[in-house]
C-alpha cells in the first residue's frame, strides 16, 4: 500500500500525507524542497514578484543591450528576494511533530532488526536526537513490528534530514536504501498515526493489546529523560488515553483472531467456567503453534500445563519465554499416559499419521462430571493428529482447524466493523489534541488578559460597594456575576486565539492577534519565535 509522497525514493504507507516535496534530478542523498506543487500556483507566485527563475530571465534574448542589462538586474534582485523570503519563512515557521520509522508494512524483519533499539537504549537515543540542531524533543517506540522516532522539530524539513541521517548512522544502512522503507508523517497525520498504533489499528493482529502496554512503557521511560518534554509527553499521554477509550468503547480486542488463540477460546467456551482453572491441560507439540497455545493459556489464567515433545529443548525454551505458568515436559513415549490424566488435549505436531485413533481414546478413563464427562480434543494440525474415527465417540469432543477458522473469520469481520468505529474516535481525538497544542501559544496572553479584566471589574465593584457602605466584596452571587461578565466579554477574543481551519484562521493570524492584544492592553507576554530558538541551538553546537 506504499505510495510516493515527494521525497526521492521514499516509500510511504500511511494515508493522508502532508509533504510538499517532489523529487528533482536523481540524487541518492538529497531532498529538494519546492514551495508550490503545481504550475498555476507557481505562476501566481511569479506574478506577485516573490519568486522568479534567474536562469530563464538571464537567458532571454533581446535586441536591446539595455533590456538585457535590466533583465540581469531584475533576475539578481529576484534571487535576493527569494533568499530573503526563504530565510524569513525558515525563521518564522512553527515547530512540527514528526513520525519517522519502519514497520512490518514497509520493511522486512532483516532491516527492522538493524534499527531496533532495546528499551535500555531509549534514553541515550532520545538524548542523541535532541542534540541535533533542529530537534527539540524526541521519543522512541521500538517493538518487534515497528521502530518509530517521534520528534518535535523546530524546522520540519531540516528535522527530517537530521533524523534520517541519525537513523542511517545508527543502523549502518545507507540513506538511499533506508528511504525505500521509511514512512514519514507530520503534525496531525503523525498524531493520528500514534493514536491508531496505541488503539491496535496498525497491528499485525487488529486490536491486539500488547502495543498499548508498549506505548505506556515509552511514557514511563521518557519521564526520566531530558528531551522527553511537554509536547512529546502530552502526545504519548493522550495516545494511551485514546488506546484505552477505543478498547472500552468498541471492545475491539474481544474474540480470537488466530487459530492458536481460537483453540484456547474454544476450550474456555466448552468447559464449565468454574472448572477452567482446575482443568488439566495437555499440549502435544512444542513448535511455534504449541508455544502460542501455551502463551494464550497463561494469559487466560492457566497455571499448569504438560507438554509432550520429542526432545526437551523446545519445552525448556518455552519455559524461559512464557512466565507465570508451570510447564512440565514429558517425552512422546508417555503421550497416552499423559492423555489419560488430561481433561483438554491440544495437538499441534507435524506428524503425517494420526496420533489418536478410536482404540486409543476408548481406553482412556472418563473425565470428571464437573467437566462434562467427556474429554476435549482440539486438533490444529494439518494433517490431523486426531483420526476421524474418534469424532463418533461419546466420551470425546473433537474440533479441528476448520472449526476454529470459522470462529477466527467471524471475529475478524467483527473487529473490522469495530475498527471503523474506532477510527471515528481517533479522528475526533487527534483534532482535539492538535487544537489544544496550537492554543498553547496563546495561553500566557489569555491568562494576563483575563487577569486584566478581572482586576478592573473587581476594582469597579469595590468602589461601587464602598459608596453603598460595604467595605469588601463578600457576596458569592456578586463574585459569580463578575466572573460571568468577564467570560462573556472575553468569549469572542478567545476565538481569535485558536487556529481554526473551519474559519480559515491560520497560525500567523493567531500570532498577529496575540501581538495586537499585547500592544493594546500592554500585557507584554512572550511571542513565540522559533527562529531565535533554532539560531541559539546552532550557535551552541558550533561552540
Amino acid at each position: 500500500m506504499a505510495a510516493s509522497n515527494g521525497f526521492a525514493a521514499f516509500s510511504v504507507t500511511i494515508k493522508q500525507q502532508t509533504s510538499i516535496c517532489r523529487p528533482s534530478r536523481p540524487r541518492s542523498s538529497e531532498f529538494v524542497i519546492y514551495p508550490y506543487r503545481n504550475s498555476r500556483n507557481r505562476r501566481r507566485f511569479l506574478e506577485r514578484g516573490a519568486f522568479s527563475n534567474p536562469r530563464c530571465e538571464m537567458g532571454s534574448v533581446s535586441s536591446d543591450d539595455e533590456e538585457k542589462k535590466e533583465s540581469r538586474i531584475s533576475s539578481l534582485s529576484a534571487l535576493e528576494r527569494l533568499k530573503t523570503s526563504a530565510a524569513d519563512r525558515y525563521t518564522k515557521e512553527k515547530s512540527s511533530i514528526l513520525a519517522i520509522g519502519l514497520s512490518f508494512h514497509t520493511a522486512p524483519v532483516e532491516m527492522r532488526e538493524k534499527l531496533a533499539i532495546p528499551e535500555a537504549g531509549w534514553p541515550h537515543a532520545i538524548e542523541e536526537l535532541c542534540r541535533l540542531n533542529h530537534i527539540e524533543e524526541a521519543a522512541v517506540l521500538s517493538t518487534c513490528n515497528r521502530m518509530a522516532i517521534y520528534v518535535v522539530a523546530l524546522s520540519w524539513h531540516r528535522g527530517i534530514w537530521e533524523v534520517t541521517d541519525w537513523m542511517s548512522k545508527t543502523s549502518g544502512i545507507p540513506v538511499s536504501e533506508l528511504r525505500k522503507h521509511l514512512f514519514l508523517l507530520r503534525d496531525k497525520d503523525a498524531v493520528r498515526h500514534l493514536f491508531e498504533v496505541s488503539a491496535g489499528l496498525d497491528s499485525l493482529v487488529l486490536g491486539e493489546g500488547q502495543i498499548l502496554s508498549q506505548v505506556k512503557q515509552v511514557l514511563r521511560v521518557g519521564k526520566e529523560v531530558k528531551g522527553f518534554n511537554r509536547n512529546i509527553g502530552d502526545l504519548f499521554r493522550h495516545a494511551v488515553a485514546v488506546g484505552k477509550l477505543v478498547r472500552h468503547e468498541t471492545n475491539i480486542a474481544s474474540g480470537a483472531v488466530s487459530v492458536s488463540s481460537a483453540a484456547v477460546e474454544f476450550a474456555l467456551m466448552k468447559l464449565p467456567k468454574p472448572a477452567f482453572s482446575s482443568a488439566r491441560m495437555l499440549v502435544i507439540g512444542a513448535g511455534k503453534m504449541g508455544q502460542l497455545i501455551i502463551r494464550h493459556l497463561a494469559a487466560k489464567g492457566c497455571t499448569k500445563v504438560v507438554v509432550i515433545n520429542r526432545s526437551e529443548g523446545r519445552a525448556a525454551a518455552i519455559r524461559e519465554k512464557v512466565k507465570g505458568i508451570e510447564i512440565i515436559y514429558k517425552p512422546i513415549s508417555e503421550m497416552l499416559t499423559c492423555a489419560a490424566e488430561a481433561d483438554v488435549v491440544f495437538t499441534c505436531t507435524a506428524s503425517e499419521m494420526p496420533l489418536f485413533l478410536k482404540e486409543h481414546v476408548e481406553s482412556l478413563p472418563p473425565v470428571s462430571q464437573e467437566l462434562g464427562c467427556w474429554r476435549l480434543f482440539i486438533d490444529i494440525s494439518v494433517p490431523r493428529n486426531v483420526g476421524s474415527c474418534v469424532y463418533a465417540l461419546g466420551s470425546a469432543q473433537v474440533y479441528n482447524v476448520d472449526d476454529l477458522k470459522k470462529v477466527v473469520e467471524a471475529n475478524q469481520e467483527d473487529r473490522h466493523r469495530k475498527a471503523m468505529e474506532a477510527q471515528a474516535i481517533i479522528n475526533e481525538e487527534s483534532e482535539s489534541f492538535v487544537a489544544s497544542r496550537d492554543s498553547l501559544e496563546a495561553v500566557p496572553t489569555i491568562i494576563k488578559l483575563r487577569s486584566y479584566f478581572q482586576q478592573i471589574l473587581m476594582e469597579e465593584l469595590k468602589e461601587y460597594l464602598l459608596k453603598k457602605g460595604v467595605d469588601e466584596i463578600s457576596n458569592e452571587g456578586v463574585i459569580k456575576l463578575g466572573e460571568a461578565l468577564v467570560n462573556k466579554l472575553l468569549h469572542r477574543p478567545m476565538q481569535h486565539f485558536r487556529c481554526n481551519p473551519d474559519e480559515n484562521r491560520t497560525r500567523s493570524e493567531v500570532i498577529e492577534n496575540i501581538r495586537v492584544i499585547n500592544r493594546v492592553f500592554g500585557l507584554d507576554t512572550e511571542i513565540p519565535d522559533f527562529g531565535a530558538e533554532i539560531r541559539a541551538r546552532v550557535e551552541r553546537t558550533q561552540k
